[in-house]
């Protein structure tokens, strides 16, 4: 597929360096040479020369008009992926791989077109029917040539409604295709908490609050206006680094300008956070946010102590009182990389169950969907380890006792920052009466308990006297 938006562009950007992109035909002879499917044992100069060892899937290739660069292609189950991003910018001399933004936004499309297609390459009238589907579905995800959705899969894969152009003019480009039937919007807010706890006097905690507010719009017209707000609290603390989708039509500036990187203060905005928007016609992220957070869900405190050849471990979680006491799960895992298998176990928990995991090196301690009503578990045990062998797990970082227990929770219909939709403030633009449906869940993600009898990788060591 072809943009000729991104192609005129490129010449603007790339001035007197500029090559333009050959016929599909030409460009193809032009790949597979550069890739080696044809003239294999054959020595190209241009190709196989010493000075040219290419290290990536970022390549050169060479047309009658000269070095077309950068290509990003690669080969994969019979099947070429490629692509052309646009450099912004002169390409003498050739610019770093990393300041090159499409680049990145090039390879997350093709992969999520080879996620889309590879399933099917065994059966090749299934294959046929795919490939055959995907210039629609570029449609949808790179409507003018930047990609907005790279997870083709999730597009829509009827396209009796999907419009080679958009048949009125104030159609957005990012809506590219209507919507028949009763309008409904659906909004989940997913926050993930991470966390870093040492229980150490002279080490500070951290954690961090990431939220991303998703939706999903089916209503009707070429370019609906809906206005959503996020709500929060009284007192609780105010949502910063707001960076919002670009279907959003305006927003306070103020709300914008509220970072992390500065202390609160008074003058931090904290809302209401109204965002007016004209809705994909895809599942999309409206907006993503951090919040400083007083405290972690989850308070705990890991011992793991070597006495000869066993080891003794120690685990007290506590729920803070704040937090709402209904999990969908719930686990803490304690791994024991480098040591060898798990050979004999002795413990007890005053809550949950404790299972060893196939390969003996992980204790996976199930605490379930509820905390008991002290809002506090316990585990404590014996453990000593047998040969490690070629196929045991091992881990740079569970060396000696620099030992870790990872939390993983989910708890439904729950934000830590408190953030849900006031559902009365939603506003739709449209005929009817849509029907709203609004989610919340809070995640954990990357969050570690560090055994406190030993030294642990942290963020910062502040200077205590």
């Amino acid at each position: 597929r072809r943009f000729p938006t991104v192609e005129l562009r490129a010449e603007t950007f790339n001035g007197s360096t500029h090559v333009p992109i050959p016929s599909d035909s030409a460009f193809l002879k032009a790949l597979l040479l550069e890739l080696r499917l044809v003239d294999e044992h054959v020595f190209v100069e241009q190709r196989d020369t010493c000075t040219r060892i290419n290290h990536s899937s970022v390549h050169s290739v060479s047309t009658p008009a000269g070095e077309l660069w950068p290509v990003l292609a690669f080969h994969k189950s019979g099947l070429i992926y490629a692509c052309v991003p646009l450099v912004e910018g002169s390409l003498e001399p050739r610019p770093p791989l990393l300041t090159v933004t499409g680049l990145s936004q090039g390879l997350a499309l093709l992969l999520g077109i080879m996620d889309y297609v590879s399933p099917s390459r065994k059966n090749e009238a299934e294959l046929s029917s795919k490939v055959g589907q995907l210039r629609n579905l570029l449609i949808q995800a790179c409507p003018l040539g930047t990609p907005l959705n790279t997870n083709i899969r999730s597009l829509n894969s009827s396209f009796d409604d999907i419009q080679e152009l958009p048949a009125d003019k104030d159609q957005p480009a990012w809506r590219s295709s209507t919507y028949k039937g009763k309008p409904q919007v659906n909004v989940c807010i997913s926050e993930k908490v991470k966390c870093m706890q040492y229980d150490q006097r002279d080490v500070v905690d951290t954690w961090q609050v990431y939220g991303a507010v998703n939706c999903k719009c089916d209503i009707e017209g070429s370019a609906p206006n809906v206005t959503l707000s996020l709500t929060l609290p009284t007192n609780a603390p105010p949502l910063q680094d707001i960076v919002v989708h670009h279907c959003v039509t305006s927003v306070d500036p103020a709300m914008l300008m509220s970072t992390s990187a500065e202390p609160l203060n008074d003058s931090v905005y904290n809302g209401p956070y109204k965002f007016p928007f004209i809705p994909p016609s895809e599942s999309f992220d409206l907006c993503y946010y951090t919040s400083q957070v007083p405290v972690p869900p989850i308070l705990g405190c890991y011992q793991l102590v070597e006495e000869g050849s066993q080891i003794k471990i120690t685990v007290n979680l506590k729920l803070h009182e704040s937090i709402k006491n209904s999990f969908e799960y719930c686990e803490a895992r304690i791994p024991f990389f480098n040591r060898g298998p798990i050979a004999q176990l002795e413990y007890k928990v005053s809550h949950g169950q404790l299972d060893l995991s196939r390969e003996k090196s992980l204790l996976v301690w199930i605490i379930g969907q509820k905390f008991p009503k002290s809002l506090e578990v316990s585990l404590t045990g014996t453990v000593s380890f047998g040969t490690p062998g070629k196929e045991h797990p091992t881990d740079f970082v569970c060396t000696g006792n620099t030992a870790y227990v990872k939390l993983y929770f989910r708890i439904p219909d729950f934000t830590l920052t408190g953030c849900y939709v006031d559902q009365h403030s939603v506003q739709i633009f449209v005929p009817g009466k849509p029907k709203l449906t609004a989610s919340r869940e809070l995640i954990s993600s990357d969050y570690f308990i560090w055994n406190s009898k030993a030294p642990a990788p942290m963020v910062y060591k502040p200077l205590l006297d």
